[in-house]
């Protein structure tokens, strides 16, 4: 089970550990290394990111993010966002492994149900595609809040 920390990280299944922003790209590495074969990617800005597919549901993991702007006050070092995708031969049911927040599994119920339930606004950084109320979620995504964000709460 993945355990989505919107403002932290993400919990990996099989007690692997946790995926915390900040943290290096080695150190990701290292961690979801323990699940999946670890594979380069390429995300625009970032200084490095990388992907890995664990029983149906592929991570993209990426960090050392420049800010647009060219503000390098504002650059976030080290673990920036996760993205979790279902392979698309599974979206026409539950997720095999959960992918869970507040305790509820965001792809195992059909994407209507679980929107009910969850509100991104109450979970900053936490990304839900809009898309096909009538199927599964596809893709979930946690990043490091934003700097305003981060300012209230002292992360």
């Amino acid at each position: 089970m993945f355990e989505l920390l919107p403002g932290r990280g993400v919990v990996l299944p099989r007690q692997v550990g946790v995926l915390r922003f900040g943290m290096t790209e080695r150190a990701a590495q290292w961690a979801v290394a323990s699940l999946a074969d670890v594979r380069k990617s390429w995300v625009c800005q970032a200084g490095w990111a990388f992907t890995a597919v664990y029983d149906g549901v592929e991570l993209l993991v990426y960090g050392d993010c420049a800010d647009r702007e060219g503000r390098s006050e504002r650059d976030r070092h080290g673990l920036a966002s996760v993205v979790l995708d279902r392979c698309r031969y599974t979206l026409t049911g539950p997720s095999a492994v959960p992918v869970v927040l507040g305790g509820i599994d965001v792809f195992g119920y059909p994407a209507a149900e679980v929107l009910d339930v969850l509100t991104p606004a109450d979970h900053p950084g936490l990304g839900l595609p809009a898309g096909s109320l009538s199927t599964y979620l596809s893709q979930v995504s946690v990043s490091c809040p934003p700097f305003d964000a981060r300012e209230r709460t002292g992360t």
